[in-house]
């Protein structure tokens, strides 16, 4: 298909700005909805700025002061857009007949934004058209709305299943088709298919891939001892964590037990992480604790909790002083907050040798478990990242292992489902180890802690949560016992 000219799709050599310098500043706009604006600043961040939408967002969204209604359309269109941003590249790329590297980026932003609208929202087409058009007339010129006016008019013109159909038959193999139709690099879609295939469930693929797609649910942790799961309004219980609940509705912010500290916004794989590791036997009073890569404080909350009821002691760790701020935030509603200090989690275990009982390293990691919630990570990420982080991860879960008294459990954890940064990892620390490091059964670890059963595949002396199968996100969780 012949497409407009290059003049038209936004490359006008007197009119571009330089890149990273004010290629998406607003030329006007006023008519441009408030929602839609919002959601096309935040998309542009992302992608000039390397923001993150997660913080972004409710920054703008505060500022804005924008009713209910608003807040959720410019929520849909942020997410919606980012996590389906390839497919509408695709169908772009079909429509404008060039490939989307050829247009400019503020101008391809407005065009994904309402390509979302069109395909993916019950938006009356021609106001997310002309939306559109007064977006593009804010960050280009005249020539660049005739080329957003005349790509979004030839989308309208094809129905939503036949461009589905139209993308599909651009794809080389199964995975490039799973990652054109659910929005994910092929990479992630590989790495995804290995990990389930290791736990004997590789035909779950799909589901995944669709989860990551979905508005993950928002859940509560009533820190024990603090608050309760009945205190908290607007709720009901999470199916596993017996801390947990689920928003039905409202700003949770805005709850006195939130508010206060003594309950917070926390997914349940992570509140099962940390409850893992106090659960994996009977505590013994004087106990003591670490929580090894402890920022930004939510598994430490609940670790000090637990602790506090059962007579142990917490100490955080974390490396970035900012974030150790935000461990202190986190864990200030307890009476006998732990102690936070700065410093390299791989040092600990030189510097504590044989000092704690327990010991978390909720490792740093890719992070691709969390897709839902983060969906710009997906584009951002790189096979070199997993590479990259390997090594650290490795030295982690040594330093926590020397850390730990003979006797002690250490849980190591990744919001990563990646063989490479959760089975591999530690594989490599028990062979090492020479026999002095054997796994847990934290599969029945969780049996115990759960207030249903939860679904899992084999993972032998691991656990792997999925957001398709728990509603969790893709947390990996494996108890260690270092021999006496």
């Amino acid at each position: 298909m012949s497409g407009p000219t290059d003049r038209r799709a936004g490359r006008e050599p007197a009119r571009r700005a330089a890149p990273g310098r004010g290629a998406a500043t607003p030329r006007g706009g006023s008519s441009v909805q408030p929602a839609r604006r919002i959601a096309f600043d935040v998309i542009r961040a992302v992608g000039e700025s390397d923001a993150y939408a997660n913080l972004l967002l409710p920054v703008k969204l505060e500022r804005a002061k924008l009713g209910t209604a608003d807040a959720a359309l410019a929520t849909e269109l942020t997410y919606g857009t980012l996590r389906r941003q390839s497919y509408y590249d695709a169908v772009i790329a079909i429509a404008a007949g060039r490939d989307v590297s050829r247009i400019d980026p503020p101008v391809l932003d407005v065009l994904r934004l309402a390509v979302h609208q069109l395909l993916s929202m019950r938006v009356a087409p021609h106001a997310a058209v002309d939306e559109a058009v007064a977006l593009a007339r804010s960050v280009g010129s005249a020539s660049v709305t005739g080329f957003v006016n005349g790509v979004l008019r030839t989308i309208t013109r094809t129905d939503p299943l036949d461009w589905h159909d139209r993308v599909m038959e651009s794809a080389r193999s199964d995975d490039e088709r799973l990652a054109l139709e659910h929005s994910h690099p092929v990479w992630i879609v590989r790495a995804f298919r290995r990990a389930l295939s290791a736990e004997g469930r590789e035909i779950e693929l799909d589901d995944l891939l669709e989860a990551d797609n979905t508005a993950p649910r928002v859940n509560l942790v009533a820190l024990p001892g603090l608050s309760s799961v009945d205190e908290l309004p607007r709720t009901r219980r999470a199916p596993y964590s017996p801390y947990g609940a689920i928003i039905e509705g409202g700003d949770p912010a805005t709850w006195p037990p939130v508010a206060a500290g003594r309950a917070r916004v926390q997914d349940e794989g992570s509140q099962l992480a940390a409850l893992a590791l106090t659960r994996a036997r009977p505590v013994e009073p004087g106990e003591v604790w670490l929580d090894l890569c402890a920022g930004p404080g939510g598994k430490t909350a609940l670790l000090g909790a637990e602790a506090a009821a059962a007579g142990a002691t917490v100490d955080a760790n974390e490396l970035v002083p900012a974030r150790a701020e935000l461990v202190r935030k986190a864990v200030a509603a307890l009476e006998h907050p732990p102690t936070v200090t700065v410093g390299d989690g791989t040092e600990v275990g030189r510097d504590r040798a044989g000092s704690y009982d327990r010991v978390l390293v909720d490792a740093p990691c890719t992070g691709l478990g969390a897709l839902r919630r983060r969906p710009e990570a997906r584009w951002r990420k790189q096979p070199k990242d997993v590479a990259d982080l390997a090594p650290l991860q490795s030295r982690l879960l040594a330093s926590a292992l020397d850390a730990v008294k003979p006797g002690g459990i250490v849980a190591y954890v990744t919001c990563s489902p990646h063989l490479a940064e959760s089975r591999a990892i530690v594989d490599g620390a028990v062979s090492r180890s020479d026999g002095t490091v054997r796994r847990l059964d934290t599969a029945d670890v969780l049996r115990g802690v759960t207030t249903e059963p939860l679904d899992l595949g084999t993972s032998p002396g691991s656990v792997q949560l999925w957001p398709h199968r728990h509603g969790t996100d893709a947390m990996f969780i494996c108890l260690l016992e270092k021999t006496a």
